[in-house]
């Protein structure tokens, strides 16, 4: 693996040397390839101009990140930016020097990448929903085969950028970009045939969140009781990372589990509320209905997006976390739609007097 490695910390250092100028593209790239990107952006989107599609976004991004987490555990994959001050590889000579970023210092095993697995399923799904919009209004074959090849060249060539910029970040090596863009492919489409998702039940999301939660915390408790410890990764990182404050709490295993477990909760409740039966029915909904839901959507997640807490306590961050991702998911859901509904319906109550 050594070997491996020192390839991919070669690969770094000719990005960070030779393509400095594209820093600002790499961070945009990361930034966007992170599924909070996908539960404040592309959900409330999806959600109100295809259900469905929303649906299976939501379903493969928490589904990826939690594979994800146990694949990590289990691999318990290296990183470069600690992994080249401590390897022995280089022997009597100096090590390559890494450069560092405010995005580098991620508290958890390397492989494989949640970024790029995270980019790769997200955008699976959505190009997949178009290309269903497509073959639905009857394109002809032609274009329709002009759209498939720009729409797939399209996300083959925003999932490299993203992983360029992990390894340009040294947060991963090329082989966990790979494994990661790879899984996250294999886990969309391995979702979108899981049909009962679109009618879930409350009781599904509930026991469903349940079983993912549980067995993610035994599965630490149960290698943790044989003397495996599944956070060696945060002491690492906060040994090697060069500013303390850029090692975020948020970025640890555990912070991600709730944070998806909060949005798969958010999910079921915002579905099943009895506010969703005052949104009217979906024939009712025109696009100026919808389009006033993603916007609104859109600007409550960004205001909830600003509201930070403090890390001083790990439980208290962590509940935290999952009670505001459970709350991005109910204001596009039935909040938002509710309140509208019952303002359309005043205008129309005042024009009629």
């Amino acid at each position: 693996m050594d070997l491996l490695h020192s390839w991919g910390v070669g690969l770094a250092v000719h990005l960070q040397t030779g393509y400095g100028g594209y820093e600002g593209l790499f961070n945009l790239a990361s930034g966007v390839a992170d599924l909070h990107t996908t539960f404040f952006c592309w959900f409330p989107v999806w959600f109100h101009l295809r259900r469905q599609t929303g649906l299976l976004l939501l379903w493969v991004a928490v589904i990826g990140d939690w594979l994800n987490l146990v694949l990590k555990w289990v691999l318990s994959g290296e990183r470069p930016y600690w992994w080249v001050h401590e390897t022995r590889f280089y022997g009597a000579e100096p090590a390559p020097s890494l450069q560092q970023f405010p995005i580098t210092c991620e508290t958890g095993p390397g492989s494989p990448s949640g970024h790029a697995m995270g980019a790769a399923g997200v955008w699976y799904v959505m190009v997949t929903a178009l290309l269903c919009i497509a073959a639905e209004r009857k394109c002809p074959a032609l274009l329709y085969k002009l759209v498939q090849i720009v729409l797939w060249g399209l996300m083959a060539l925003v999932v490299l950028v993203v992983c360029m910029s992990r390894v340009y970040m040294a947060a991963h090596f090329p082989h966990q970009v790979i494994a990661g863009s790879v899984t996250g492919v294999l886990v969309a489409e391995l979702v979108s045939r899981f049909k009962w998702i679109y009618g879930a039940s409350m009781r599904k999301y509930f026991f469903t969140t349940l079983f993912l939660t549980c067995f993610a915390v035994g599965f630490y408790l149960l290698l943790r009781a044989v003397g495996v410890d599944l956070l060696w990764t945060l002491d690492k990182a906060q040994k090697w990372c060069e500013r303390p404050e850029w090692v975020h709490l948020d970025s640890t295993p555990f912070a991600s589990l709730l944070r998806n477990m909060g949005s798969l909760f958010g999910l079921g409740l915002g579905l099943h509320s009895p506010l969703r039966g005052q949104t009217g029915t979906r024939k009712r909904r025109g696009i100026a209905f919808k389009a006033g839901c993603i916007g609104v959507s859109l600007l409550l997640l960004q205001l909830l997006d600003s509201w930070t807490f403090s890390p001083e306590s790990h439980e208290t961050f962590y509940l935290l976390s999952f009670g505001k991702s459970a709350v991005a998911l109910l204001i596009p859901t039935t909040l938002v739609p509710a309140a509208l509904c019952r303002i359309t319906r005043g205008n129309k109550s005042d024009k009629n007097l």
